[in-house]
């Protein structure tokens, strides 16, 4: 897969069918459009293209972005396109001036700038200032500049319609299987592992820290089975997300991962993490031993789970 710094450097990909838009997670919806892409792009002898922004339009306009969550982060996003089988990535400069293009003057840029033979959209697709741009004006502006355009309809599970938003509402509230099958995959942390107070050791259950990416969703507080990945090894594990309510009166939320049947000093190391099943909330203990008893549980619950991926 290509990637592209921005729009204007992107005349080289050829007869480009494109889609857009931040396709943060890269979920079931989004991998259906790449496919579509690549399906139409076959036929015309072209090059699927997905032009993206960076950074985040929420973070430049300041609409929320203290409380920005994101399923993947870039480096997530461009693997998880490239393995979608995506040719071209064009991460173009998001700005103010930017954001203040009309929804014409935007097509024209895709027209005089990538030369589009084909863009495809999702069902509810807004694009240009103020998100004022449809299909339907996509549709007119396709037959005044020659290209063409098609609209992709809504992905449905039995439990939701698939997209970001409910993704991101699922993690949240701990709902690990549908975020899964709607990422056709297991949502995953990544992170370095830094030093913490080191009192999980002294209950018996020494645990890894994790440093989260800024703006990387981390799930409902709770007690998880993962599956855990240090360098070339794969590990069965616990992870807690919390603020440690039986230990401290902190409002911080940590990431804690308890590796089973592993004793090694891993601080700097990256780890990341998939998870699998949520196994209790975050809650308070009357004593150390109660919570003590609990984590007993909980590791013999971890050790009996079968990972079915």
């Amino acid at each position: 897969m290509r990637i592209f710094q921005n729009i204007k450097d992107s005349s080289s990909i050829q007869n480009p069918v494109l889609t857009l838009g931040v396709f943060d997670g890269v979920h079931i919806g989004h991998q259906h459009i790449i496919q579509k892409l690549n399906q139409i792009a076959k036929e015309i002898d072209g090059e699927s293209v997905l032009l993206t922004f960076e950074p985040h339009p929420r973070i430049v306009l300041g609409k929320g972005a203290d409380d920005l969550q994101l399923i993947t982060t870039l480096e997530e996003k461009s693997e998880l396109l490239e393995n979608a089988g995506l040719k071209n990535l064009i991460l173009h400069p998001f700005t103010k001036e930017f954001s203040q293009l009309s929804s014409v003057d935007f097509v024209k840029l895709l027209v005089h700038e990538i030369g589009i033979h084909t863009i495809i959209v999702g069902y509810d697709h807004h694009f240009g200032k103020n998100r004022e741009g449809n299909f339907e004006q996509l549709k007119k502006l396709s037959e005044e500049y020659g290209f063409n355009c098609l609209m992709i309809e809504e992905i449905k599970s039995v439990d939701n319609h698939i997209s970001s938003t409910q993704i991101r509402k699922a993690l949240l509230n701990g709902n690990i299987d549908f975020a899964n099958k709607a990422l056709d995959r297991n949502y995953s942390l990544s992170g370095e592992v830094i030093h913490g107070d080191k009192l999980g050791r002294t209950l018996g259950f020494p645990t890894a820290n994790l440093e989260i990416p800024k703006y990387k969703l981390i799930p409902e507080n709770g007690v998880y089975i993962v599956k855990v990945f240090l360098k070339n090894e794969i590990f069965k594990g616990l992870v807690s997300i919390g603020t440690r309510p039986t230990v401290t009166n902190s409002n911080e939320r940590r990431v804690e991962v308890y590796i089973l049947d592993f004793d090694k000093e891993i601080y700097g190391e990256e780890l990341n993490i998939e998870f699998f099943h949520k196994i209790r909330s975050d809650q308070k203990f009357d004593s150390l031993e109660e919570l003590v008893d609990q984590m007993n549980r909980d590791k013999s619950e971890a050790e009996n789970y079968k990972f079915t991926s």
